[in-house]
């Protein structure tokens, strides 16, 4: 069964651009796949038309031969970019694969090992950056059912924070485990920012919260900086939302250095090159919990990836606090139920994509270029607020 067409859009919000890929079956079969990439939103809708040859006339079955296409055939190395389209076309190859056998994603990829997935709370703390503003918002979380939410006190620290900056930012955790009390667990976020002595700090000082995880403590590509880390707390190390190749993942498992592994399977090649690498760490008694700040199609993907895994442990959700108005890309929307996600029915990923709803949503352009607002978390104290400004 061929591709015969494709189309991208893009469904803008304050701070992320979330983009899907629709594409057509030779027998009027649909499939989409989705993501959000910063900073390269137009990138990555051009590229789509520079390996058009790469997707249109291929049997959608294919997915081993659309990888080696995208990776290997091109003979560049993919990083984020291709990784990413590559992530979308396949997830829509399997949702098609999907409808097409009538069944749900999950169940071709080896069946499920549990009938509900735990989630955690992300996107919840907008707003002034204060303790009594994370104190209050983490009741909300709680209330709302969830027993885990995660979050970033530390403000535009990156690599050292000052001594008043520090003060805050344990103060801000504090409220937090204040407000949750023994209802949920945090998961603190801290993107990459710090040296390893700053992070060994940071961990020391607040081990005594049994933390779910601290999450990228150090830069990304420094894995020897990770495992210094890793070696000096107690605290599990979660991290991998930044990594894109299976290479990556196999020099993180290698230094075991990781506890948690977060890959984000709509920028490391799709769902069934994630669940590889998860596989991998199940090797290397490494959990897996991956990344997700998408939309329905996004969540829908990841839930149904970690149905399958017996290393799986938890899945981010984003949409409950923050952009709510994403839901309405796509219904059924996968609704969190008192902490957790259910079992998708329907075949493919089960939904039906509202093009119309996105088109009236656009993201903001100028002089034809499509804009990312992003962040800036390592420049702006309150880029938590996600206004775009």
């Amino acid at each position: 069964m061929k591709i015969v067409d494709f189309q991208s859009l893009v469904l803008g919000t304050p701070w992320r651009n979330i983009s899907y890929l629709v594409i057509e079956l030779e027998d009027g079969t649909t499939g989409i796949g989705e993501s959000r990439i910063l900073g390269k939103t137009q990138t990555l809708h051009t590229y789509f038309q520079d390996i058009k040859r790469h997707i249109i006339g291929h049997d959608v079955h294919d997915i081993e031969a659309l990888y080696e296409r995208i990776t290997l055939l091109d003979f560049g190395v993919a990083h984020e970019l291709e990784m990413t389209a590559l992530a979308m076309i396949e997830m829509a190859h399997w949702d098609c694969i999907g409808k097409l056998a009538k069944q749900p994603v999950y169940k071709l990829l080896g069946g499920k090992v549990r009938d509900k997935v735990p989630a955690y709370a992300n996107g919840w703390y907008k707003g002034p950056r204060t303790p009594e503003l994370f104190h209050e918002a983490a009741k909300k979380v709680v209330k709302a059912g969830y027993t885990g939410l995660k979050f970033d006190p530390f403000g535009a620290g990156n690599l050292e924070l000052s001594r008043k900056e520090y003060k805050l930012s344990l103060d801000i955790i504090e409220a937090v485990a204040d407000a949750i009390g023994d209802n949920a667990q945090m998961h603190i976020e801290m993107h990459g920012r710090f040296a390893p002595h700053q992070a060994v700090e940071i961990a020391r000082d607040i081990e005594h919260y049994k933390p779910a995880w601290i999450e990228e403590p150090c830069r990304p590509e420094d894995l020897p900086a990770l495992k210094q880390v890793a070696q000096h707390t107690t605290i599990p190390i979660a991290t991998g939302e930044r990594l894109y190749s299976a290479n990556q993942f196999r020099e993180l498992f290698e230094l075991r250095c990781v506890n948690v592994v977060q890959l984000d399977l709509t920028q490391c090649g799709g769902i069934l090159e994630s669940k590889k690498i998860c596989s991998t760490a199940e090797t290397y008694s490494v959990m897996a919990a991956p990344h997700n700040v998408g939309g329905i199609v996004s969540t829908l993907a990841s839930l149904h990836l970690i149905l399958t895994l017996r290393n799986g442990k938890i899945l981010e959700h984003f949409n409950d606090f923050t952009d709510q108005f994403v839901k309405k890309a796509g219904h059924p929307y996968p609704e969190v139920v008192d902490g957790h996600f259910s079992v998708p029915e329907g075949p493919g990923w089960g939904i039906e994509l509202d093009m119309d709803f996105i088109r009236a949503h656009p993201p903001a352009i100028e002089n034809g270029i499509i804009l990312d607002p992003g962040l800036n978390m390592f420049k702006k104290a309150n880029w938590a607020q996600r206004d775009g400004k």
